[in-house]
Parts: structure tokens; sequence; C-alpha cells
């Protein structure tokens, strides 16, 4: 047995007598009746239940395959010898893919992946066409999120006369739907003929994607001196309660120098809430890029870095294609695409990282 596999076994048999350690603590009443500890562990047994269910089928079929060698030495019956080889053979191929499934399931895990997010879609190059950009894809990302049993909400949009958007924030809920998401991060280009272009001539527009873990409150701390909020007159493209009550909320951190304006809600407290929601992600994201912008040496995902400059997806609408240009994916239903059948090239994305992740760390 090579020294990786050795490694690979060892960290998984460490792994299973921490398991069940963490099995006996959760069964014991003092850790029953410590509501916050209760918790901890139990998310961490959820964790590496996975991995231990996939270790023991690792482990059962090891078995296996030495009672097939076994058999092959022992047994002077060729015909029994011929269905030992064959079990043997198939021993072997199940363990190489074990052994690949284990490796990405032992992979280190990205501590936001089980979060809600905070998406906020900009317009950029394009004028009103890429507005009304923003818009479809705002209408994507709650198509598929609705499918994925996900639940959005708005927190801020600011809309034009067309029914597009300049910009707007919504939180998609649910467990995972970072994990699922965070490699929407980007610049999304657009290439079709506008509806308002009498000339046909095909224009290309920008969209700009941020993608935020929404974090708790422990994990960001907002000095209320470092705040500056003032109530404003909500503004948007009409509706009777638009201009009528100054419900709507600027907020100002000062030492970032970040603003947030919300004024979805009528009531300015409920605007309130949710600007220092969507503050509090981008201060986290902030300090996250700040994080990796130290450690710029290390290994940079072939999927892309996240960065809010970066092109990441062009949609072609004369072509009626979609193609990510971070692995080269391309799919030949923009249609149901934007209508949030959007999994595959997710699916994809996160195949990409797992496997350029594999080649560089040892495990």
């Amino acid at each position: 047995m090579d020294n990786s596999k050795t490694r690979l076994l060892e960290r998984l048999g460490e792994a299973e007598r921490k398991y069940i350690e963490i099995e006996q603590a959760l069964a014991s009443p003092d850790v029953i009746s410590d509501v916050e500890n209760y918790a901890k562990l139990s998310r961490e047994h959820k964790l590496l239940t996975p991995v231990i269910e996939k270790y023991r089928e690792y482990v059962a079929t090891r078995r296996e395959l030495e009672g097939a060698e076994e058999l092959i030495r022992s047994e002077s019956d060729s015909e029994l010898r011929a269905l030992a080889e064959e079990e043997r053979q198939q021993c072997l191929e199940k363990l190489d893919r074990l052994e690949l499934e284990l490796k990405t399931l032992l992979l280190p895990r990205d501590e936001n992946d089980e979060r809600s997010v905070i998406m906020e879609i900009r317009a950029g190059a394009g004028g009103e066409e890429a507005a009304l950009f923003a818009a479809e894809l705002y209408r994507m990302y709650s198509m598929y999120a609705a499918a994925s049993g996900f639940k959005t909400e708005l927190l801020y949009a600011n809309e034009t006369g067309l029914g597009g958007y300049k910009e707007i924030s919504f939180g998609v809920e649910g467990e995972g739907a970072y994990s699922r998401l965070k490699f929407e991060s980007g610049v999304h280009r657009v290439q079709r003929v506008p509806e308002t272009e009498a000339s046909g001539r095909i224009h290309t527009s920008t969209v700009t994607v941020a993608v935020l873990p929404e974090v708790e409150d422990v994990q960001v701390e907002i000095n209320p001196a470092d705040l500056e909020i003032e109530t404003i007159k909500s503004s948007g493209a009409g509706g009777q309660h638009v201009n009528k009550t100054e419900s709507a909320i600027r907020m100002l951190h000062k030492p970032s120098g970040i603003v947030v304006e919300c004024q979805d809600e009528r009531s300015q407290h409920k605007n309130r809430e949710k600007a220092m929601k969507i503050l509090k992600s981008r201060l986290y994201d902030m300090k996250q890029r700040e994080q990796q912008e130290k450690i710029a040496s290390q290994r940079r995902s072939q999927v892309g870095t996240g960065d809010r400059s970066e092109r990441i997806r062009t949609y072609n609408f004369p072509q009626g294609r979609v193609t990510d240009h971070r692995i080269g994916y391309t799919i030949y239903s923009l249609d149901s695409f934007l209508d949030g059948d959007i999994g595959e090239l997710i699916d994809a994305l996160i195949a990409a990282d797992t496997a350029e992740r594999l080649k560089s760390e040892e495990i």
C-alpha cells in the first residue's frame, strides 16, 4: 500500500473514532441538557456522517477483496477460481471509486457552504439594456431558488421605467444556498438585439453579480457610532406608496465607506433591519477578501477567484447559448436556462472546482 493511501486510511480511522465519541456524547444527559454544546456536536455529527458511511463501505469492500483473493489462492476448482477472480476485479474497481469519493469528502470545506446568501445584481455597461438583463437574471435566480426549495426575499430594488433594475439585492434562504450559488459572482455578459434597437444590431451589455454569505450577529460586530443613518423617501418606477413617506433607509458605515439603501418595506424599522443584514454580509465578504489577498500566493481555483470584475459568462441570444468561460462549458438551451434551469452548469462548476482542489491538496 502506498504512503498516500496509508495516510488516507489513518485519517479516516481517526475520523471514525471521533464520530463514535460524538455519538456517545450525544446520548449523554449532560450534553443533551447543554443546548449550545448539543447543537455543536450535532453539526459535527452531521458533517462526519457521509464520510464515515463511505469509509465503512470501503472497509467492507476491502474484506470482500481479501476473501476473493484467499479463495483464488486456495481453491482448486477452476470455475470457482474464475468466479473469485471476477469478484476480485469488481472489488478493485469499487475500491478505486470509493477512494476518490472519500478524498473528495475529505477536502477542506468552505465554512460558508451551508449558509443562506444575499445576492446583489447591478447593471453595468449597456444602459437600459443592462438594467433589463439584470431583471432577467433576478427572475432566473428566483426560479432556480424556488425549484431548489430555497426561499427568496427582496431586500432592495432600484427599478427603471421599463421594468429593469439598476441594482437589486435579495436573500436566498436555505441550507446549502451558498454552496450552490457562490460561483455566480462576477460579470455576466449578454449579446442580443435590444427591443428598442430599430436597426437590429446586436448589442453587448454587462451585469455584475455578487454572492455574499449571510452572517450571524456574532461574526460581525458593528459599533453603532460607526453608522450614519438617514431616512429618505422611496424612489422607483411608481406605486401608491412611493414618495409619500420617508420609510426608506440609507445606511453609511463610516470606517469602510459602504453605503446600503433599503426601501422595499413600508416600515422604516423593517427597512433598517434589512439594511443591517446587507451591511453585515458586505463587511464579512470584505474581511474574507482581505484574508484571501494575504494568501494570494496560494492556488487559485480554475473556476475563478470570484472577483467582481472577472467576466465569467456570456448569454448569446442569436445563437441560443450560454457559455461559462471559466471552464469552457456551453449549454445550447438559453431559454430554459433563463427560466431557472441552471443546475447542470452549477454541477459542472462544482465538479471542476473539486477536481482542481483534488490535484492541489495532499490527501
